[in-house]
């Protein structure tokens, strides 16, 4: 199982090795009881008796109308001065009326009102059920998450779903189904060689279950085992299964780094040959000979567009990535960590010895916060030296230990959000040591949108709301509009930034006022509320 440390990408490693069926605990628990109290109540008027009826699980219908907003619907149009009227779970009216008495009313005073965010590429589920307020994802202003990342996903998924309506968070969730969880479940520890036929129909076999089950697609991680061993073929088949199901692939792609290009054909190929959506995730040049070639990398996604391939991406607004330490391993020659040249390659071509951040080395918690540098001073040894060594211990007590790689370069970067078909992630976790678990949406508002100007706000808030949930496959969220789901997040766009750092990666942000989740309050002035009225969203 994971631990807090392990969010974003490591948390998958860890997630692979020791789970097993039935891993998520089945609870059968209902709140029909206490709705039936609140929705099927007689309510004594001055005129006589009424009778409210409610659907077992449906909020009570209270009515709050948010007035003095500056409203920007998720659609890309501009601002306006609007109200909105939410009646229980849902926004009942947008436009220009007056409250009714009885309303409560909520007077935004010019600050922005915009869609609850959408989180495309989470690890916000990994303590979900410890940490239930989700104060790391509604800080933030997200109010759907998206599990079941890089290939690892809760199995099975209608366990996990069930443990979550009947104990729900703040957040709603949404989950891929991955294709290393089905790697694993079927060929177990002899993951290393390609799959035979009957095992890749059984892996079908997992993934139209999860499919049933409400998963929106299916996710890979190829550049982690047990994914890295598959091969395209083994892909596309259980890709053409989501095809056939509505549902999309999501990919950490088989390289981010040496065989970047190589990697870009191959999920094209996926998308080409299974005939489904595909998304590119976290998407980066991770690699100091690829700096610079984010036209290239967005002319060839363009490329693919126009040929018929509806190929999407998402990406995080840090220059650092984090996942497990050992994943270096998979860089050495035939992963001997004993490969002196190994060494020297990732610390010439991929990384620095400055660029290595250790937040949590668990073989000697000493070496906690300090770089590959820095240790090796303290160790008065070489850097590859060192690199090699820490790599063995880590491997030997579990390849636990997480890494951040400072490894991508800001004009990279600000190209790829500016793609008109890229969206924005966090890939972080409630507790994690990456700062993005707390801080990525409002550092792309602060500082992308209002201090880089990279896209306008509109447009940076269709690239958190409507543009995700159209990449997902989600309706009813997304957008300020008559009829959707409630989730809503009100700021003060002159202020709202991330606080979070890498030095102390939990801080929340600034200038989210509140927040409301299926016409639900879960983040109040500063500070969330103990509401939990978070959904599961299924396919």
């Amino acid at each position: 199982m994971t631990t807090g440390l392990q969010t974003g990408c490591a948390g998958v490693l860890a997630g692979f090795h020791g789970r097993r069926r039935g891993a998520v605990a089945t609870v059968r628990r209902t709140r029909e009881a206490a709705t039936s109290l609140l929705c099927g109540a007689a309510l004594l008027l001055s005129a006589g008796l009424a009778f409210t009826a409610c659907a077992p699980g449906d909020p009570a219908r209270t009515t709050t109308i948010i007035v003095h907003a500056r409203v920007i619907d998720g659609s890309g149009d501009q601002s306006r001065d609007v109200n909105v009227r939410i009646e229980g779970d849902r926004i009942a009216a947008v436009g220009d009326f007056e409250p009714a008495a009885g309303d409560t009313v909520v007077n935004a005073d010019g600050l922005v009102l915009a869609p609850g965010f959408i989180d495309v590429h989470s690890h916000h589920d990994s303590r979900l059920f410890e940490l239930p307020e989700a104060l790391a994802a509604v800080n933030q202003g997200i109010t759907t998450i998206v599990a079941g990342q890089d290939g690892g996903h809760q199995y099975p998924l209608a366990e996990f779903f069930a443990q979550l309506e009947a104990s729900p968070a703040a957040v709603n969730v949404a989950s891929y189904a991955g294709f290393g969880t089905f790697r694993e479940e079927v060929m177990g520890e002899d993951y290393q060689r390609h799959a035979t036929p009957d095992e890749v129909a059984e892996m079908k076999a997992l993934l139209r279950t999860e499919l049933e089950a409400g998963a929106l697609g299916l996710s890979s991680g190829l550049e982690y085992d047990p994914g890295s061993f598959s091969t395209t073929e083994e892909v596309i088949e259980l890709a053409r299964l989501a095809a056939a199901h509505g549902g999309t692939y999501i990919s950490h792609i088989r390289s981010e780094d040496r065989y970047f290009w190589e990697a870009i054909e191959e999920i094209i190929r996926i998308g080409r040959e299974a005939d489904l959506p595909v998304q590119v995730t976290h998407m980066k040049l991770a690699m100091n000979n690829w700096w610079g070639q984010a036209e290239r990398l967005l002319t060839r996604l363009d490329e693919a567009r126009a040929s018929g391939v509806e190929i999407t991406a998402d990406i995080y607004p840090y220059r650092a990535w984090a996942t497990s330490f050992t994943w270096l391993t998979t860089v050495f020659p035939d992963r001997d960590l004993d490969r002196r040249d190994g060494a020297e390659y990732i610390l010439r071509d991929l990384l620095s010895p400055n660029d290595v951040l250790l937040p949590d080395f668990l073989p000697e918690p000493a070496y906690n916060g300090l770089t590959l540098a820095e240790i090796a001073e303290v160790r008065g040894s070489d850097v590859e030296t060192t690199l090699m060594d820490l790599l063995k211990a880590d491997t030997e007590m579990g390849s636990e230990s997480l890494m951040i790689g400072f490894a991508m370069d800001e004009p990279d970067i600000e190209a790829i959000m500016a793609w008109p078909h890229a969206v924005i992630c966090s890939d972080g976790g409630l507790d994690g040591s990456h700062p993005r678990g707390f801080g990525a949406f409002t550092r792309f508002l602060g500082r992308y949108v209002r201090e880089r100007n990279v896209v306008s706000l509109e447009e940076g808030i269709r690239k958190m709301t409507s543009l995700a949930a159209e990449h997902l496959g989600i309706t009813d969220r997304g957008s300020i509009a008559k009829g959707h789901y409630a989730d809503l997040v009100l700021f003060d766009p002159e202020t709202v930034i991330d606080r979070s750092t890498y030095e102390d990666p939990h801080l929340p942000s600034a200038g989210i006022e509140k927040v409301w989740v299926n016409g639900e309050v879960v983040f109040d002035g500063g500070e969330t509320t103990g509401n939990r009225p978070g959904r599961v969203i299924r396919r």
